[in-house]
């Protein structure tokens, strides 16, 4: 499968072959997703159980006499300002293990799909652009696109800058891409020394 290549004017000027290929593996992708949503997600809510609600320590009335049922303590889940009985908890984990070998596959396949649907610009080299929104925003129009992650080289990672206050396009370098990044943008944009480190990452784990 070949990609057409480039430059900054969003000129095509070449061609390059993809060094991915591999099946679309649904089920892995959507199980890998879901491991990076439990790894950002923060268990806020919070309840109090009987023991941890202020107050109640008293019995409120005598336990026989009164002609009421019987209560301990003002706190019990059944009255009002009590604690809660199985109410959510901040002490749950939701997080669980992917290894890396199944996350990188995942990653592989998310790719062979985009760059079947077209979504997966390559360009001929970022470093010639500066830091500057204007610039990578330019870029972008170019090529008529809206939602994108843009992964860049070590030595292009300043260019990171440019992509903070764009909407709906997020820069990181190419080393730290992962599944979430491709899924979250419609397209991916890579130059060809970007595409390389992204092959040598993904194969030398096969």
């Amino acid at each position: 499968m070949k990609l057409p290549v480039y430059n900054l004017q969003g000129e095509v000027i070449k061609e390059i072959e993809f060094p991915f290929d591999t099946s679309y593996n649904e089920s892995l992708i959507h199980q890998v997703w879901r491991y990076y949503l439990a790894k950002t997600h923060y268990p806020w809510a919070h309840t109090k159980t009987r023991s941890e609600v202020r107050g109640g320590g008293k019995k409120p009335w005598p336990q026989k006499g009164t002609g009421r049922a019987r209560h301990g303590s003002i706190r019990s889940p059944l009255w009002k300002g009590g604690g809660v009985t199985f109410g959510p908890r901040n002490e749950k984990i939701y997080e669980f293990k992917v290894p890396k070998k199944m996350r990188l596959n995942a990653l592989k396949s998310a790719l062979t799909k985009k760059a079947k649907d077209g979504e997966i610009k390559i360009i001929e080299d970022f470093l010639p652009l500066k830091p500057k929104t204007k610039e990578i925003s330019d870029l972008l129009k170019k090529l008529n696109i809206k939602s994108a992650v843009i992964g860049f080289c070590d030595q292009e990672k300043n260019l990171i800058k440019g992509t903070r206050n764009i909407e709906k396009v997020f820069g990181t370098e190419v080393r730290n891409l992962n599944l979430k990044d491709i899924l979250c943008h419609k397209y991916l944009l890579l130059d060809i020394n970007g595409l390389k480190i992204l092959e040598s990452r993904l194969n030398k784990n096969d």
